[in-house]
């Protein structure tokens, strides 16, 4: 697992990043023209932004129901402290799986998970309990998503802070 530098993206990455979620398809040259900035300059920092972790992949921005999982659940995990490696391994083996939080509180882990129906729901949640080290789990079913993960505000910030002279 990659963890990148807080401060990994600055205010061009910013841009950048904008621009791209405005163009999806944009090129580097294209990208430089919009910005201002060397084609190099964006292929670079492009570069560095996926070698760094900041950049995820392309597939993250999939909607789930475009693949036939039209139901999302959060389970919160209880896990034994001492099979922590084999609860990572036996939850990454199973691709309704989509994304695993440590936490605090009550949950050891928090997952989220898709599926195609309450009886998949069943069966995913049963292959997760098999896990050696899973000794209970608790779930949430997601009824609508009412605000998807968005970063625009954040980029729109750093760029705005970053090009204001300092007092």
């Amino acid at each position: 697992m990659t963890i990148p530098n807080p401060r990994t993206v600055d205010s061009l990455d910013g841009r950048i990043i904008l621009a791209l979620d405005k163009d999806p398809e944009a090129s580097a040259l294209a990208l430089s023209r919009t910005l201002g900035v060397a084609r190099n300059t964006v292929h670079a920092r492009l570069a560095r932004l996926e070698r760094s972790g900041a950049l995820r992949s392309f597939s993250r921005r999939l909607d789930p129901a475009a693949l036939g999982y039209d139901l999302m659940a959060f389970l919160s995990l209880s896990i034994s402290q001492t099979r922590t490696g084999a609860v990572e391994d036996g939850l990454a083996a199973i691709p309704e799986v989509i994304e695993v939080h440590a936490t605090t509180g009550d949950a050891d882990l928090m997952a989220k998970v898709v599926a195609r129906s309450t009886a998949d729901l069943y069966r995913i949640t049963n292959q997760i309990l098999e896990i050696e080290g899973i000794q209970r789990t608790s779930t949430a079913i997601s009824v609508l998503e009412l605000m998807p993960p968005r970063y625009d505000g954040l980029l729109s910030r750093l760029s705005e802070q970053e090009s204001r002279p300092s007092n």
